[in-house]
């Protein structure tokens, strides 16, 4: 395999974050991924994933390898699309569809520079924080939460990675006692997402390996911000963003659970999607390149 069409392979692998569902997007075996990723690390000299039996990580090498080989292919198709002619000024209705809560603190910000850089772009942004078919609903691109995406031959890419905290009250602490470490949280109760979302389990690094620590709950919704209230009521623990209570931290409505614990949860994850690499339309490969550049400047 040519050294570009590695890297491809590489990139596809980390984006969909399985060997397997790779091969299949670029129509390679299984044997075939495996030797050229291989030979990439000789070639490197280094290891560039973490891999065990239910889990695939990038090292910490392995991500910056991966962010200069975006950069690199991102140019090189750049290049390629200005040659073959589909440079021309973008233009069209870009429909967008992005997690509501997760997004609104920036997305304003994003769509309005987009849209100044390109005029002749018509944005249509639906919000929402359910599960979406990029391709039967009809939209060119989503920003999203991992569990929102219906397929697993959407490309993504991620821009955002929130720290996770596990939060609760005092007055819910009262006659309970508290957690020293993980395995504690089943004696708990949970205000938790769905299990549609995310599995009820905390997920924990631990010596270096990942454990998944399940747990308990009686209220599950798919708002962050409609979880953290119930909490602030006094029920039970939550896994919260900590840009979402921090402020409540401070002032002690709510209070920090096992903090010597690093919680290692994908359900923190915002990500650029659409489906496909190949011949993107102008207007998709536009907003692509500009929301890259946007939390690249962040």
């Amino acid at each position: 395999m040519e050294y570009i069409d590695t890297l491809r392979l590489f990139r596809a692998i980390v984006e969909a974050k399985n060997f397997r569902r790779a091969g299949q997007m670029m129509d390679l075996s299984p044997s075939v991924v495996s030797r050229s990723i291989a030979s990439l690390e000789e070639r490197l000299g280094l290891r560039l994933f973490h891999r065990t039996t239910r889990q695939l990580s990038l090292t910490e090498v392995g991500e910056h390898f991966y962010d200069g080989s975006c950069r690199i292919l991102d140019d090189l198709d750049r290049l390629e699309a200005e040659s073959a002619g589909h440079g021309r000024v973008p233009a069209g209705v870009l429909r967008l569809v992005a997690h509501t809560t997760a997004t609104m603190t920036w997305l304003p910000a994003l769509t309005s520079s987009f849209k100044r850089k390109h005029p002749k772009i018509a944005l249509d942004v639906t919000l929402t924080e359910r599960p979406v078919d990029l391709t039967a609903e009809g939209y060119d691109l989503g920003i999203v939460m991992p569990f929102m995406l219906t397929t697993d031959l959407a490309v993504t890419r991620l821009l955002q990675r929130f720290r996770l905290v596990l939060v609760t009250t005092e007055r819910y602490l009262q006659g309970r006692s508290r957690p020293q470490r993980p395995a504690d949280l089943s004696e708990h109760v949970f205000v938790t997402v769905p299990p549609s979302m995310h599995k009820p389990i905390v997920n924990f690094r631990v010596e270096n390996e990942t454990v998944a620590v399940p747990i308990n709950y009686e209220i599950a919704s798919n708002n962050p911000v409609f979880n953290r209230d119930v909490v602030l009521e006094g029920f039970g623990v939550a896994l919260l963003p900590m840009s979402l209570v921090e402020q409540d931290i401070k002032t002690g409505r709510l209070v920090r659970l096992l903090e010597r614990f690093e919680i290692t949860d994908t359900v923190a994850e915002i990500r650029l999607a659409y489906i496909g690499r190949a011949l993107l339309p102008a207007k998709v490969r536009a907003f692509i390149e500009h929301t890259v550049e946007f939390f690249e400047a962040a």
